[in-house]
């Protein structure tokens, strides 16, 4: 299937490498200064790098749909910085997937491709798309569900290793970030691991830097710029989270869910395969 995601951050690229691994054509949208904080398992960071790789998986800018379709052919995974997803019009895929991430739906609608998926709070099967995708951690993490809506957004982070809140690293003032941990480094608590705006901003727990926005992007006081995880394992900073494959399997059972509704669009003459 002819694939595209909107989004670019890291569960976006957990389902990125889901699909790919099961061989559809995948194309990733992407605003113009992006703001993934594990950006090293992103494929948003090829937007200010043109190329970014994530495990198996070379991620490349691209401009125009003739480079999108040469990556393609090529093994890559193309992104494209298209804020509102234009694209969609003449790419014309058969899956548009929502993984933006904003809790709320930004103006995806159930009609843009024969079949939608909604990637946690923010939509509801039926009425935003087809299917949606629960994202909380928990018993129903990557549940696809056909009728009703993704749990609420609660505004604090899944537990790891016995941490919630304090993973998190926040903006501490209006301005240019600063970074001066860097992901993979190991930091105690109350130790200073960024500046933005100038302002000193300070770990709330040990562990190591799983993800740090990158130097000189523009962010406002209590923006997520940064993560921490107890577990103090390496490997963990540079490969896709088991949330984010939860996910992206999640996104898999929906597309089987909904190969039948795609199946019968075909045979009535809504959908012409190309």
């Amino acid at each position: 299937m002819r694939i595209l995601i909107k989004g670019a951050g890291d569960l976006a690229t957990g389902i990125a490498y889901e699909l790919w691994l099961a061989g559809h054509e995948v194309l990733m949208t992407e605003i113009a200064i992006p703001l993934a904080v594990r950006r090293m398992v992103s494929f948003s960071r090829a937007v200010y790098e043109k190329e970014a790789v994530v495990e198996r998986v070379r991620g490349v800018l691209t401009a125009s749909l003739q480079e999108v379709y040469r990556e393609q052919k090529k093994g890559n995974i193309p992104v494209m910085v298209d804020e509102h997803a234009n694209i969609l019009w003449k790419y014309q895929p058969d899956v548009l997937v929502d993984a933006i991430m904003a809790k709320k739906n930004l103006g995806t609608s159930i009609t843009d491709a024969p079949v939608v998926i909604g990637i946690g709070p923010g939509f509801c099967a039926g009425r935003d798309c087809h299917f949606v995708i629960e994202t909380q951690r928990g018993p129903r993490l990557g549940e696809v569900i056909q009728h009703g809506c993704a749990i609420p957004n609660t505004g604090i982070p899944g537990n790891i290793a016995g941490y919630t809140i304090e993973r998190l690293i926040r903006a501490s003032a209006d301005g240019m970030m600063e970074p001066l941990a860097q992901i993979g480094d190991v930091v105690e608590k109350g130790q200073m691991v960024a500046k933005t705006g100038g302002v000193p901003v300070y770990a709330l727990m040990s562990g190591i830097i799983r993800g740090m926005l990158q130097e000189g992007v523009e962010v406002t006081k209590g923006l997520k710029i940064g993560d921490i995880d107890a577990r103090i394992v390496l490997k963990n900073c540079y490969t896709i989270s088991d949330k984010a494959r939860k996910i992206g399997q999640g996104v898999k059972a929906a597309l089987l869910e909904g190969n039948q509704t795609f199946s019968e669009k075909v045979r009535n003459g809504c959908i012409h395969l190309r």
